[in-house]
C-alpha cells in the first residue's frame, strides 16, 4: 500500500506537527483556567435589554471594581464571568456592576468558586490518569498481541501505540496553547477529559488495524512483513476514516451550533479524531514496519 511505501514522507510529517506543537507549549505554555488555578465563575442572564460587550467588560474592569475579569457571552443574553477567587461579598458587587447599578436587570444562573489547592490536585490527578492509562495500554497489548511474537515482539505493538498516541495529544495541546496565547482560549477540566477520550478513540483505532495484522500473520498470507502489514492498512482503510468522518461531522456540528462553553470542548476532539485517524494509518503502522526493518539489519 503506497502508506507503507512513502512511510517516511508521513513520519516527516507528524514528526513537524508534534515539533510545532512542542515549541508552541515550551513558548507561549498553556492558558489555565479556574479548573487548574483555582477561581471564580459567575454566569449571568439579561432579561430583556444586552449591554455592548465592550461596556460591559469596561464597567466590570474598572478602577474600585472587580480586577482582571474575563468576559465571555454565552448565548443570546448570557454571558460567563471568569476571575480570580471572590468572597461571596465581592461576587455580589461584580453582578451588580454587570447590572450597571441595575440598569439592566439580569439573572445569576451559576456560580462557583475552586481554590487554587483543589485546581492543583485536579492537575495532577489529570496527570496521573493519563499516565495510568498509558500504561495500561501497553500492557493490554503486549497480552492481546502475545502469540504474535515474530517479526515483531508483542511489546513492540503497545509501545507503537503510545507513541501514536502521545502524537495525538501532543498536537491538540500545542493548538490550544497558541490559541490560548492569541485568543485568550483556556485549558479547563473538559479539555482534560477530551484528551482522555481522544485517547480512547485513537487506540482503539490502532488496535483494528494492529488486529487485521496479526489475523494476516497466523494466516500467512504473505511472507514478507511489509506486505502484510500494506494488506492489513488496505483492509481497514475505509472502515478507519468513515468511522473517523461520521464522529467529526457530529463534533462540527456541536462546536458550530452548540453553546460556547462546548465550542472548546468539540473543538479539541475534533482536532484529536482527525489526529488520530492520521496516526492510526499513517503512523503506527508504518512504524512497526520501520521497527522491524531496522531489527532484521
Amino acid at each position: 500500500m503506497f502508506v507503507i511505501k512513502y512511510r517516511k514522507i508521513f513520519f516527516a510529517i507528524s514528526s513537524l506537527a508534534v515539533l510545532l506543537s512542542l515549541i508552541s507549549i515550551f513558548y507561549f505554555g498553556l492558558n489555565l483556567g479556574i479548573d487548574f488555578k483555582g477561581g471564580t465563575i459567575v454566569e449571568v442572564e439579561y432579561i430583556s435589554e444586552v449591554p455592548a460587550l465592550e461596556d460591559l467588560r469596561s464597567i466590570i474592569n474598572e478602577e474600585g471594581g472587580a480586577n482582571l475579569v474575563a468576559v465571555q457571552p454565552t448565548g443570546d443574553k448570557g454571558f460567563i464571568f471568569r476571575t480570580k477567587d471572590l468572597p461571596e461579598e465581592e461576587k455580589d458587587l461584580l453582578v451588580k456592576k454587570a447590572s450597571f447599578e441595575d440598569k439592566y436587570e439580569l439573572v445569576e444562573k451559576r456560580s462557583s468558586s475552586i481554590g487554587p489547592t483543589l485546581g492543583k490536585e485536579l492537575a495532577r490527578k489529570g496527570m496521573i490518569a493519563i499516565s495510568l492509562v498509558v500504561l495500561l495500554i501497553i500492557a493490554f497489548i503486549a497480552f492481546v498481541f502475545r502469540g504474535v511474537s515474530r517479526p515483531v515482539a508483542s511489546w513492540k505493538y503497545g509501545v507503537i501505540a503510545v507513541v501514536a498516541l502521545l502524537h495525538d495529544i501532543i498536537i491538540p495541546t500545542g493548538v490550544f496553547s497558541a490559541l490560548g496565547y492569541f485568543k485568550g482560549t483556556e485549558i479547563d477540566a473538559l479539555f482534560l477529559t477530551a484528551l482522555l477520550t481522544i485517547l480512547g478513540l485513537s487506540v482503539n483505532d490502532t488496535i483494528v488495524v494492529f488486529d487485521r495484522i496479526r489475523e494476516n500473520l497466523k494466516n500467512k498470507v504473505t511472507p514478507h512483513f511489509e506486505d502484510v502489514v500494506g494488506m492489513s492498512l488496505s483492509q481497514t482503510f475505509t472502515r478507519s476514516i468513515n468511522t473517523s468522518l461520521t464522529v467529526v461531522l457530529v463534533l462540527l456540528a456541536v462546536f458550530i451550533f452548540g453553546g460556547s462553553t462546548t465550542k472548546d470542548f468539540a473543538l479539541v476532539l475534533t482536532i484529536g479524531m482527525i489526529v488520530g485517524t492520521y496516526s492510526s494509518i499513517f503512523l503506527a503502522s508504518p512504524l512497526l514496519v520501520a521497527w522491524e526493518k531496522l531489527g532484521s539489519k
